[in-house]
C-alpha cells in the first residue's frame, strides 16, 4: 500500500471515530506481534513448533498430563511474557480510553498488555496467562509466584493447599467465561463504531460480535495485515500493522 493512499485510509477512519459516541476496540494478535508476541503457528518459528498446540492448549490432554502444558509454559511461552512490553497500539487504545471516547476493549489476547499500558476496562474472552488458579482451592495466583513454584516441581502445586494449578486461559474444548461473554455481547451490540485491530476474525463465536455492531447500526473500521472475512462488509478496511496505523489514527482524532 502506498503510503499516500494509508495516509487517506489513517485519515478517513479517524474521522469515523471523531463522531462515534460509543466506540469500542475488538483486538487479535496481531496488536501484539510488535511487543515480540508470535502467534502460535505464525512467524514465531522454532520454539512453538517444540510443541503441539492439539496437545498444550486442549483441556482434554491438559487433564491427561498437565505436564506437557507446563514444560511448554517453561519452555516457550515464559520467554516471550517476560520480554514482552506494550507497543505504540496498545498505548494508542489506553489513550483513547483516557480520554473517554473509547469504552471497552475486547481481546482475544491473553498476555495482559493492554492492562499493562494503562486499559481500565479489558474483556479478555480467552483469560489470561499472567493468571493462574489453584483447581482445589481456587486461590488465584500471578506468574511471579507460579513461576518460582514450578522450578520446584512439574506441575507446579498451590502453595496455599498443595492442589495442582493451571493457567487461567480458556483452552479448546472449554467454553468462554459467561460473565464476560455477556458483558463484550452488550458492548458490541450498543457501539456505534467497532475498531477490530489484529484479528483475521475466524474464531468464533468471539469473530461474531463485529457482525453483531452492524446490525445494530454501528460501523466497523479493521486494521489488519491480510484479509478478513468481514473485509466486504466493513465500513473501512485498513490493510497494516496496528503499531503503525494506531498511534497517527489517534493523533489525528485529537486535532
Amino acid at each position: 500500500m502506498a503510503d499516500k493512499s494509508l495516509q487517506s485510509l489513517i485519515s478517513r477512519a479517524a474521522g469515523l471515530c471523531r463522531g462515534a459516541e460509543r466506540m469500542v476496540a475488538f483486538t487479535g494478535a496481531g496488536i501484539s506481534a510488535d511487543s515480540g508476541i508470535p502467534t502460535y503457528r505464525g512467524a514465531g518459528g522454532g520454539l512453538w513448533s517444540k510443541y503441539d498446540p492439539d496437545k498444550y492448549a486442549n483441556i482434554n490432554y491438559f487433564r491427561k498430563d498437565p505436564s506437557y502444558y507446563w514444560r511448554f509454559f517453561r519452555d516457550v511461552r515464559h520467554s516471550f511474557l517476560d520480554a514482552a512490553r506494550p507497543n505504540t497500539a496498545h498505548e494508542a487504545l489506553a489513550q483513547l480510553e483516557s480520554s473517554g471516547k473509547l469504552k471497552a476493549v475486547i481481546t482475544q489476547n491473553i498476555d495482559g498488555l493492554h492492562q499493562e499500558a494503562g486499559s481500565a476496562r479489558v474483556l479478555e474472552l480467552h483469560g489470561n496467562t499472567r493468571r493462574f488458579l489453584c483447581q482445589q482451592c481456587a486461590t488465584v495466583f500471578g506468574l511471579t509466584v507460579v513461576w518460582e513454584r514450578l522450578q520446584a516441581s512439574l506441575p507446579p502445586t498451590c502453595p496455599e493447599c498443595g492442589g495442582e494449578l493451571r493457567p487461567d486461559v480458556v483452552l479448546f474444548g472449554e467454553m468462554l467465561p459467561e460473565t464476560v461473554l455477556r458483558e463484550a455481547v452488550e458492548a458490541a451490540r450498543t457501539a456505534d463504531v467497532i475498531l477490530v485491530v489484529g484479528s483475521s476474525l475466524v474464531v468464533h463465536p468471539a469473530a461474531g460480535l463485529p457482525v453483531l455492531t452492524m446490525e445494530h447500526g454501528g460501523r466497523l473500521i479493521i486494521v489488519n495485515v491480510g484479509e478478513t472475512p468481514l473485509d466486504g462488509v466493513a465500513t473501512l478496511k485498513i490493510d497494516a500493522g496496528a503499531a503503525e496505523v494506531l498511534p497517527q489514527l489517534v493523533g489525528l482524532m485529537a486535532q
